[in-house]
């Protein structure tokens, strides 16, 4: 039996009959653009990440762009980040004409490491971004701390984290502002691209909401250059829709991983890591082992998918390898070519885990 990473279409069709019902009413509406589903899903996800503001955006990377933007970082500015994450975090940092500072990631989550933050933040330092990779949410009090010790922003990039909470607080409510992807294959995902900008900044949020409509406050009356950048009407619906079920979801993602994590640390390999200060919600399940390759080939000789996140970091990926030639992160490094990725998803069952578990076992 095949097992795809994610199962999208298995989810489509518990969720068809009010999905399809949803979007009909759009359709019928013709309220396409900035409709009644925005504006209650954004008034939603305010609400159960417990923040004043949630601001509907094309995609996760609008996201970071226009929050590096309304945090009024630009040119000849520094931001403190990772290098073992998906490019947009990076790019976001390119676009609004900044610097990505890089620094190594811990060992055991693979997220930022805080003790490496403080080294590097200078006067041209303006905001950190962690990535709360995977689903595991970052150390987020000390980093906390260390903006408010040095005056420097908290923007933090949550596409792999909805639902994940730090200390009970959920992710994207610890800084100053929170960026959420609604990727399809994310934990919280629509069927196209999307995204959300969380804030309890009263000023932030009307920055953002002018930068996502064209710089406009008014129509026709245009007060910035901005974008357009409007989450879909459509997306809404769907993500309305999961949202009901989000944290079911997330627990059964937590199931599966911990049945996966169950199995694996008797075979030699180093399952993920959950550090206890938050809720893991396992966007991906991802294990570090030297025989990658090995196990890699096993699963796809049996017809179960795998991936690599992410095979290069990205100080050495093309576009930055000039510039960050000289920048050493060897636990990135290390990690980058240990990773890799199981299948993982709410309607995974036991019974799929132990057969992704059994041919790992026999690759070994």
């Amino acid at each position: 039996m095949n097992i795809p990473m994610v199962d999208l279409k298995g989810q489509y069709q518990q969720l068809k009959g009010e999905i399809d019902a949803g979007i009909a009413e759009v359709l019928e509406s013709t309220a396409f653009i900035l409709g009644p589903n925005v504006k209650a899903l954004e008034e939603e996800v305010a609400a159960y990440c417990g923040v004043k503001h949630a601001i509907g955006v094309s995609s996760g990377t609008d996201a970071l762009h226009l929050a590096l933007r309304a945090a009024g970082i630009g040119e000849g500015d520094e931001v403190i980040t990772t290098a073992f994450t998906f490019i947009a975090t990076a790019e976001a940092i390119s676009y609004v004409g900044a610097t990505p500072v890089f620094v190594d990631i811990d060992p055991k989550s693979f997220n930022i490491d805080v003790g490496a933050i403080e080294a590097a933040i200078t006067e041209r330092t303006k905001a950190i971004l962690p990535v709360h990779l995977f689903g595991q949410p970052a150390d987020l009090a000390p980093i906390r701390d260390l903006g408010q010790k040095h005056g420097v922003l908290i923007v933090e990039d949550c596409a792999q984290s909805f639902g994940a909470d730090y200390q009970g607080k959920m992710t994207g409510a610890w800084g100053a502002l929170g960026c959420f992807s609604f990727f399809p294959s994310k934990n919280l995902g629509c069927y196209g691209d999307g995204g959300m900008i969380i804030t309890d900044d009263d000023c932030l949020a009307k920055d953002v909401l002018v930068l996502r409509n064209h710089g406009s406050k008014e129509r026709y009356h245009h007060n910035v250059i901005g974008y357009n950048s409007r989450l879909d009407e459509m997306q809404a619906v769907v993500l309305r829709a999961k949202l009901k079920r989000i944290d079911t979801y997330n627990a059964n993602r937590r199931r599966a991983a911990h049945h996966y994590t169950a199995r694996l640390k008797a075979m030699g390999v180093t399952p993920p890591f959950e550090d206890g200060l938050g809720t893991h919600v396992y966007h991906q399940y991802t294990l570090l082992s030297e025989s990658r390759e090995r196990i890699q080939k096993a699963l796809t000789e049996a017809g179960i998918a795998s991936a690599i996140y992410y095979p290069i970091p990205l100080h050495r990926q093309d576009v930055y390898a000039e510039q960050f030639a000289s920048v050493e992160l060897p636990v990135t490094e290390a990690v980058a070519q240990k990773v890799l990725s199981l299948p993982i998803f709410p309607e995974l069952t036991e019974a799929q885990v132990d057969q992704v578990c059994d041919v790992i076992e026999g690759a070994l």
